[in-house]
């Protein structure tokens, strides 16, 4: 009865994930920089992080923060700062030890806790996945859906996300295209840097329609 909803639910949802923005950023830069482990507890966190807008939308605060410009824009510059931040980081990122790189490709020191938490925050701030989500639990999915159902939409979304971050993990941490990336060394991290500056900026002057 309801795949036909489900379906529009999850095609919608394959096209806003598999769009390139801050929550594909930082799953590159930490498979790339840190290795497979850390990009993929950065896309367990990204996952974890959807049932955050899941819990709101079907709870209806979502609503209250897309007619409140101040909680928008309290949640929006935390988002834009936090972007900011981690790109400022990855700009100031200093040539590597020719010689280590070309004996070994070290991980990098990264604890799962501080990957999970960079995914989660990013895409927990995001004031554009606040609206998604709440776009598609009030035009797209009918408000008459049982909760149960929309819960188990919401579960989909949570889950379907964190696999497609992993993917990238997986395609990213790949010995030999992070053995190309090492060869560019701090170059790579500074363009990382650039586009997270580009899109916390992006970000900060995004409007609530």
């Amino acid at each position: 009865m309801y795949w036909t909803e489900f379906l529009t639910v999850a095609l919608i949802h394959l096209l806003a994930v598999a769009s390139p923005g801050p929550d594909f950023a930082v799953v590159v830069r930490e498979s790339v920089t840190h290795g497979r482990r850390a990009g993929m507890f950065t896309a367990f966190g990204v996952g974890t992080a959807i049932f955050v807008h899941v819990g709101y939308s079907l709870l209806g605060i979502g609503i209250i923060v897309s007619q409140s410009i101040v909680l928008f824009n309290a949640l929006k510059w935390l988002a834009a700062a936090y972007l900011l931040y981690i790109g400022i980081k990855a700009l100031r990122a200093k040539p590597a030890d020719p010689a280590a790189v070309a004996a070994s490709l070290p991980v990098g020191e990264r604890t799962a806790r501080g990957a999970f938490t960079s995914g989660f925050v990013t895409n927990g701030l995001n004031p554009k996945a606040t609206l998604f989500f709440l776009s598609l639990f009030t035009v797209v999915i009918n408000p008459h859906t049982p909760l149960s159902i929309q819960a188990g939409y919401g579960v989909y979304l949570a889950v379907a996300t964190g696999l497609w971050f992993c993917m990238v993990a997986m395609l990213f941490s790949h010995q030999r295209v992070r053995t190309g990336f090492a060869r560019m060394g701090h170059w790579f991290d500074r363009t990382m840097g650039a586009v997270l500056v580009a899109l916390g900026v992006k970000l900060a002057f995004t409007e609530m329609n």
